[in-house]
């Protein structure tokens, strides 16, 4: 097995992002920028993409998108991506994934990497607002070198969860959301910008998704002189980290907008650039338009629940209601809020990432002992199996039989086979899955 070397002045920092959907991607990819120790004299990095195979693995359009080039970029099962980390050097490995890949990860690497102390160092954390799972979710991240915080509240929420149960919390680094940027907000824009950021799973019903377009529409011909965007994440037959059965286009086929109305895609920090007022369910693109200090709303027409996400704003002074919002009022966000929030609004930014780096650099220094995750065939028998043979992994972490081999790239007609399973599983999750539903429903 081939011995990783820290990385010189002569040498980059090799980096390795694996992650299950664009926006995972974005963030591992964004987060391996951020957290890379570097000095004068070491400034480069090599970055390694690995995307796992799965409905959500993004298209090239999305990761074109994402604005981050890799070194090289490849789909894989775990278990490919698992003998690669065991054949190919690296400093550092960033876990993008749902937490249950993360768990099945740490095992499989822990066992790929048996009596090693120059491995790599392995970092993990959450895309953007934590506020659901939360004990459940921490606990399938245990194990990493460094486990990212993106907020101050955070960081006291995942050390609280870890102490509680007797885990060791050291892990648990605060930083911020890696993908905030881009200029301060500073008046008005001609026209007056308004953008309603949708996500693909918060609200899922066609009802309420419904009644958000009609009045993101309503507003639009209530204030001609505005510009209203509506901000959309995939194109249909794409997916993102959550499934989408309702994609707004398709319901807004059957609408009417004023010429004030537009659909747009892209980046989200370019589409801030002339956003006058973020208006969004519970986004993570509130957070990126409250770094900017943009006024920015947290909608309350569907209730302020869990279900929707919007509960983690109460204080925010963000929460209102499109009737406000008519109106022509504009909210401000509350000051103390805003700074446990991890997003930097009052120009700390710069230094967020400081203490993740000096750890990676101390670790990468000396010797590393085995990644030791909190759940073990010991402590967790009737849950960890079945997570780590989802990803076709034995409880020891090695890999099951019949388990995808990595001897070779697919041939054309795998990658055919692929593609057509891909389409076939996401046709059945937009078009069949909600016709079954409402049939239910009778």
């Amino acid at each position: 097995m081939p011995a990783s070397t820290p990385a010189t002045s002569t040498t980059p920092l090799r980096i390795a992002v694996l992650a299950d959907s664009d926006t995972r991607w974005k963030w591992g990819a964004l987060t391996a920028h951020r957290i890379a120790p570097r000095d004068d004299a070491q400034e480069a990095l090599s970055l390694s993409g690995f995307l796992l195979r799965g409905r959500a693995t993004p298209t090239p359009r999305q990761l074109a998108e994402v604005g981050v080039e890799a070194e090289s970029l490849r789909e894989v099962t775990s278990v490919e991506f698992l003998r690669a980390m065991a054949e190919e050097p690296y400093d550092i490995v960033v876990l993008a994934l749902v937490g249950g890949g993360v768990q099945a990860m740490l095992h499989g690497l822990k066992r790929v990497w048996e009596g090693r102390t120059d491995r790599p160092v392995v970092v993990t954390g959450y895309v953007g607002v934590v506020y659901e799972k939360l004990a459940d979710g921490l606990l399938l991240r245990h194990g990493a070198d460094l486990v990212l915080a993106n907020s101050r509240q955070d960081a006291e929420r995942f050390r609280s969860v870890y102490e509680g149960v007797g885990a060791d919390a050291s892990a648990v680094t605060e930083v911020a959301l890696p993908f905030l940027g881009g200029a301060a907000y500073e008046g008005e824009h001609d026209p007056y910008t308004v953008v309603f950021a949708v996500q693909p799973s918060v609200p899922d019903s066609r009802k309420d998704r419904t009644y958000l377009l009609n009045r993101l529409i309503k507003h639009a011909r209530l204030h001609p002189e505005r510009e209203v965007l509506l901000k959309l994440r995939s194109k249909p037959g794409e997916h993102t980290t959550h499934i989408e059965e309702q994609p707004y286009q398709k319901l807004v086929q059957r609408l009417a907008p004023p010429a004030n109305f537009r659909l747009v895609y892209g980046n989200m920090g370019e589409v801030l650039d002339r956003t006058d007022l973020l208006v969004t369910i519970s986004s993570t693109a509130a957070l990126e338009s409250l770094h900017r200090r943009i006024p920015t709303v947290v909608l309350t027409d569907l209730g302020v629940r869990e279900v929707l996400g919007n509960h983690h704003f109460v204080g925010s002074g963000c929460l209102a209601s499109w009737d406000q919002l008519d109106d022509g009022y504009r909210p401000v966000a509350d000051a103390e809020w805003v700074a446990r929030q991890g997003v930097a609004a009052d120009g700390s930014y710069a230094t967020a990432f400081d203490a993740a780096r000096e750890r990676i650099a101390k670790l990468l220094a000396g010797a590393l002992p085995p990644l030791t995750p909190y759940y073990t065939p010991a402590t967790a028998p009737g849950y960890l199996p079945g997570i780590l043979a989802r990803h076709h992994l034995g409880p020891d972490g090695s890999p099951l039989p019949g388990a995808p081999a990595a001897d070779k790239e697919p041939g054309p007609v795998r990658q055919i086979v692929r593609r057509a399973a891909r389409g076939a599983y996401r046709h059945g999750v937009q078009r069949v899955a909600p016709v079954i539903r409402r049939m239910g429903e009778l």
